[in-house]
């Protein structure tokens, strides 16, 4: 299927994910800013489920930064073991909360270039904090935004940098946000990597990776 890949196309896409899924939320549990920020470091290459539930118990022995800074090394991996490169992302967290403490009076960035100055902090990461946080139209781009945006033909690379801002360019600043949060979940519960299914994708008359299932 060839496709002219415009912003009337682009919007019908995410018109049709805002009728499947009307309501849309950030999926990494958190109470505060900086709960958000640790939740997102501790997501690389992990699934929100396992961070959900490795940061229950988390937040409940350890909520502030000077908590984390305390911590040691030793503990704080054992506690985030599950989600997977432990021993970078507990000296991400410790040495992030400790320039929270000492920059930031302990408070959050609200800014971008702010935020990407924390370990651990990449644009994806600050992206979802500026967005779920502080609602400052964003677009954080994960493994699931990367895989749609090109089997939905709006990009043709996996350069995460150059989705966000491709995506940019095509969606009004108030789809920001929540246009990370419908390919996530369309491409948990639809799009899978390893087995989509085509055949009740609500994309699937205008997709051009379209499938007929065997």
């Amino acid at each position: 299927m060839k496709i002219e890949v415009n912003k009337r196309y682009v919007g019908k896409i995410f018109s049709l994910l805002k009728l499947e899924y009307p309501e849309v939320s950030c999926f990494l549990n958190h109470e505060t800013p900086f709960q958000l920020l640790i939740s997102t470091i501790l997501s690389a290459q992990c699934t929100d489920e396992r961070v959900n539930i490795v940061t229950e118990k988390l937040f409940k022995d350890y909520r502030t930064q000077e908590d984390f800074v305390k911590i040691p090394s030793s503990k704080l991996e054992k506690y985030i073991y599950s989600t997977g490169f432990f021993k970078q992302k507990a000296k991400s967290i410790k040495n992030c909360s400790k320039m929270l403490i000492e920059k930031y009076d302990g408070e959050v960035p609200n800014f971008m270039n702010e935020l990407v100055k924390l370990p651990g902090v990449g644009r994806k990461t600050a992206s979802v904090v500026l967005g779920n946080v502080f609602k400052i139209p964003s677009i954080a781009v994960d493994t699931h935004v990367t895989r749609l945006t090109n089997l939905l033909g709006i990009v043709d690379t996996i350069d995460p940098v150059k989705i966000e801002f491709k995506l940019k360019e095509y969606l009004p600043k108030n789809d920001w946000i929540n246009s990370s949060h419908y390919l996530i979940i369309h491409g948990r519960n639809v799009c899978n990597a390893k087995k989509p299914k085509c055949s009740i994708c609500i994309l699937s008359k205008i997709c051009p990776s379209f499938k007929l299932e065997i």
